[in-house]
């Protein structure tokens, strides 16, 4: 069975972008201490944290949607998908290091290293504190850190927990035939779609980023960042299927898998502009003050910023893959994947850092030296996972069908 080996020039630049992530790392912890005002030692800290928040997020949630995009393919038993199983199960590898990072801005908030969470400040559920705010104090039953850490230990711990069940099993149905271990993925990919469904709609993106906006809420919020984050997933999965390809690999991939992926790419672009229209078309039309705050703290300090985000996720899919050539075509989708994998980037940081920096946020050295550092760890941590099986899952019940997959 065919083994990968990493290319030498991979590993190389891999270290490159980690080396350079990590000087962007020890950029932004010195500026921490730096001299300056208390004003702009504050936005230091703000934008120290927003970054490590944004790119654990981002990357986390890359690894988790593969496997959910995994988990939907065993439930559903299609055949089509089993020659790149292996791409998907190495993408969903990265979820242990990118919980991790998010944990460590968990904890490192609960410390008051940070304020990115307003409402882990104690003073502003305490009554006689000059910071009181009825709001959050309404709240607390829900956003305080044990119950956070509980919550969210249990949710991505089970996350991480399943991905390697699918893993073990996928890898001992290396040693020879056995339909047994496919049934049993099946059956716990069932478990994991709930598993999965319920916290990536409701807590996840509640916990992490709308928390940040704690006065705000939106009842679609958890289905727009889930559908960024599963685009960006298929993404990673297509420019990991055409680079193999050009280096003579996944000889079993054929057009139709090619034009399968690019469906992928282009109907879930369409999802995530959906949804962003949707929230916002509604919250923009009631025009009530509490909900258009988020939106007026985005358009009016970050106006290029979120409206080139979105026509960029919008305009570029609809133009450049509408056609079913393009999506057959390594390049366009090479093209495509990169442009929206940048653009679905920029919009976590829309996400994030209008409610942490307020008027302050911009793309500099930081943001873009930790963001190149997070896709060299996590180009480094899912090519390793390639190397350690075979590319393609031959004894796969549906390998044969996956093969003769053909798109006429």
């Amino acid at each position: 069975m065919e083994q990968f080996t990493i290319p030498n020039k991979v590993k190389r630049w891999s270290m490159i972008f980690m080396i350079i992530g990590g000087l962007a790392l020890i950029m932004g912890i010195a500026s921490l201490f730096m001299g300056g005002d208390e004003h702009a030692h504050h936005h230091a800290v703000a934008r120290f944290w927003s970054n490590i928040l944004i790119n654990g997020f981002f990357f986390f949630g890359i690894a988790v949607c593969a496997t959910f995009f995994m988990a939907l393919n065993y439930a559903a038993e299609s055949g089509w998908w089993v020659v790149i199983k292996r791409i998907l199960e190495a993408i969903g590898s990265f979820m242990p290091y990118g919980a991790v990072v998010l944990f460590i801005v968990l904890l490192a908030g609960a410390a008051h290293m940070h304020h990115l969470y307003h409402w882990m400040d104690p003073a502003v559920s305490d009554p006689d504190s000059p910071l009181f705010d009825e709001i959050i104090a309404g709240k607390t039953a829900y956003l305080n850190v044990p119950f956070m850490i509980i919550r969210q230990l249990l949710i991505m711990g089970g996350w991480i927990w399943m991905w390697k069940r699918f893993r073990t099993r996928s890898l001992e149905e290396d040693l020879g035939f056995d339909r047994s271990r496919h049934f049993k993925n099946v059956k716990e990919s069932a478990i994991f779609l709930i598993a999965f469904g319920y916290p990536i709609s409701t807590f996840v993106p509640w916990d992490w980023i709308m928390s940040i906006d704690t006065h705000w809420f939106s009842t679609l919020f958890g289905w727009y960042v889930f559908s960024g984050l599963w685009l960006s997933a298929m993404i990673v999965a297509i420019l990991m299927v055409v680079w193999l390809k050009s280096l003579g690999r996944l000889q079993e991939v054929n057009d139709s898998h090619i034009h399968d992926l690019g469906k992928w790419m282009f109907a879930i672009s369409f999802l995530w502009s959906y949804l962003f229209f949707s929230q916002f078309m509604l919250i923009w039309y009631a025009n009530i003050p509490e909900e258009v705050t988020y939106f007026q703290a985005r358009i009016n300090e970050y106006p290029i910023l979120y409206w080139g985000m979105f026509f960029v996720n919008f305009i570029f899919p609809m133009i450049a893959l509408m056609d079913r050539d393009k999506k057959r075509n390594r390049m366009m989708l090479t093209i495509m994947g990169i442009i929206l994998f940048c653009g679905h980037w920029v919009d976590v940081y829309m996400l994030v850092t209008p409610g942490t920096m307020k008027q302050h946020g911009h793309i500099g050295l930081l943001e873009v030296g930790m963001a190149l550092g997070f896709v060299g760890l996590f180009v480094f941590v899912i090519t390793k996972t390639l190397a350690k099986a075979p590319l393609v899952a031959k004894n796969h019940p549906f390998f044969d069908e996956s093969v003769h997959h053909e798109i006429h």
